[in-house]
Order: C-alpha cells, then sequence, then structure tokens
C-alpha cells in the first residue's frame, strides 16, 4: 500500500480504519485491532477538505484488504462512518459495517465555497446531499469556543426537508451486518437520532443491525486500549472521558465478534435474523424495556 495507508497485523479479517473529519490514519485504532487479531488499515482519504471525494478511491485499499484476508470489514467514525456506510451499499463484498457517530443520509462538502457541494461522488457523478443552512447561528450555549455544531444540523435538516428522500444512504441495499455506537451527548451532529433511523430503515427490510449507546457519550467512542484524543478547540465533541470510553467498552464485544474466524456459530444470541437494538442501559442494568424494537 501507499505512504498514504498504514496496515498492522495479519488476522483473517480485514478491517479498514476512516477517521472522521480529519481524513488522518488512524494508526492507534489500527494497533488495537491487530492485537485483537485483524488485519487493520488506515486510509488518508481526502486531501485538503471533505468535498467531492470519489468513493472509487476506496477501491484499492478494500481490494488489498480482500486479496489478504477471508473477512472484510469497514469501520468509521463520524464522516469516516458516512464513507462506510456507502462503501457497504457500493461493494457486497463488505461483511460489515461498524459506523461511530454514524449519519443516515449524505451531506455537504465541509468546505466554504458556494454553491455548496456533494461530499462524495460515485462514477464522477456528485450524490444527492443534504446542504448546511447558511443562517445558522449558534445559540450562547454552543458558540464556545468550541463551537457545538449539532444545531446547525438539525436545522439543517429542516430547512432542506425536501432534500432528504434523495439523500439518504440506502443502508437497506447493506447487505453484510451493520453496528452502530452513538453517544446522547454528541456535540457535533444527533448521531442517536441518525442511528436510529438507519435501524428503522433496515428493520423494514428484515436486516440484522446493532445499536450500542450511551447517554453522556460524545462524538467519538475510545476503545479499550485506545488513549481519548486531545480536544478540539474549535469544534465541541460532547460527551466526556469516562462516557466515551464507556462507549467504546459496550462497542468492544459486537466489534470483537466481527474479528473472530469465520463461520456460522448456531449458540450466537445474535446469529438470528432480524434487528437487534442494543443501549447502554440494557447492558449495564438489564432491563427488558431498554431494548428498542
Amino acid at each position: 500500500m501507499s505512504g498514504d495507508t498504514y496496515l498492522l497485523g495479519d488476522g483473517p479479517t480485514g478491517v479498514l480504519v476512516l477517521s472522521g473529519a480529519d481524513g488522518g490514519l488512524d494508526e492507534q485504532r489500527c494497533a488495537v485491532l491487530a492485537r485483537a487479531g485483524a488485519t487493520a488499515a488506515s486510509l488518508r482519504w481526502f486531501g485538503r477538505a471533505v468535498e467531492g471525494v470519489a468513493l472509487e478511491s476506496f477501491d484499492d485499499a478494500l481490494t488489498t484488504l480482500h486479496e489478504r484476508c477471508d473477512r472484510l470489514v469497514v469501520l468509521g467514525t463520524a464522516r469516516g462512518a458516512e464513507a462506510a456506510l456507502l462503501l457497504g451499499v457500493r461493494h457486497p463484498e463488505v461483511d460489515a459495517v461498524v459506523a461511530i457517530s454514524p449519519t443516515d443520509v449524505v451531506w455537504a462538502a465541509l468546505t466554504s465555497a458556494r454553491p455548496q457541494r456533494s461530499a462524495w461522488t460515485s462514477g464522477g457523478d456528485p450524490l444527492p446531499f443534504v446542504p448546511h443552512d447558511d443562517d445558522w447561528e449558534p445559540t450562547p450555549a454552543e458558540v464556545g469556543p468550541p463551537v457545538s455544531f449539532r444545531g446547525l444540523y438539525e436545522q439543517s435538516l429542516e430547512t432542506y426537508a425536501d432534500r432528504l428522500p434523495a439523500a439518504r444512504i440506502p443502508v437497506e441495499r447493506i447487505a453484510g451486518r451493520v453496528v452502530l455506537a452513538a453517544g446522547g451527548a454528541d456535540a457535533v451532529w444527533p448521531s442517536v437520532d441518525f442511528a436510529d433511523e438507519i435501524v428503522q430503515r433496515r428493520e423494514t427490510s428484515g436486516l440484522e443491525t446493532t445499536l450500542v449507546t450511551h447517554p453522556e457519550a460524545g462524538h467519538l467512542a475510545v476503545l479499550p486500549g485506545e488513549d481519548p484524543s486531545a480536544p478540539s478547540p474549535r469544534v465541541a465533541a460532547g460527551g466526556d472521558p469516562e462516557a466515551d470510553a464507556a462507549l467504546g467498552a459496550l462497542l468492544w464485544p459486537h466489534l470483537a465478534d466481527l474479528l473472530r474466524p469465520p463461520g456460522p456459530d448456531p449458540t450466537r444470541p445474535d446469529a438470528r435474523h432480524g434487528a437487534t437494538v442494543t443501549d447502554e442501559r440494557q447492558v449495564l442494568r438489564p432491563d427488558p424495556g431498554a431494548v428498542r424494537p
């Protein structure tokens, strides 16, 4: 692989790791996954901005992992989760998508250029997208610094409601498993709401989906063995180190399950066909009423 891709491990499951809006190499997450028995690759997936990123630009990394490994997983966070879900739609060979702080729609590019453009292209054509509402202004509670942009995304969904049907990621076309993790205190965008939309649409199609949430976690889940990222001085992520780590701990058993050697295990409680929705209350304080249908 090129200098824009970091590869570690030699396990039977290949994991393509896509970071958030910084688009950088996530060497720490690759190391955690490699220690758990995976072959992990992290791709520097855009240049100067998340703007017009060709979905084909991920193909080489996916092909390399697919040639080396028996199973293929794409794991992304935030805008990387947006990419992961789109790749799950595009590549039927992907066995599972893990989306941390996901979105259920395609968003505009992260750039000040106007008119706004899609963040993604396929076959040279821009994907339908939801623009950012340029009239949004943060409330006193959001203004920071750092700034919470959750209100921007919530307002944009209302302003451009007519764009939603075309911009929805067709998650019901993802043939593999889908595992979602979202924090209730996400200050970047309403990731729990987005995750619920994904679950509902896939459930309607009879497809398996796992969702883990923590009410106090923010935008960045921290997996066991990872150090938390330094807070951004410009963008508020929400949550706190303890809650973000708790969300990562809730996600980890489901992620570790994907890393096991391929082969059906009829004893697995979630091996049944259908939607499985798990949240922090169910895992930490068993409560039959905590499982959302």
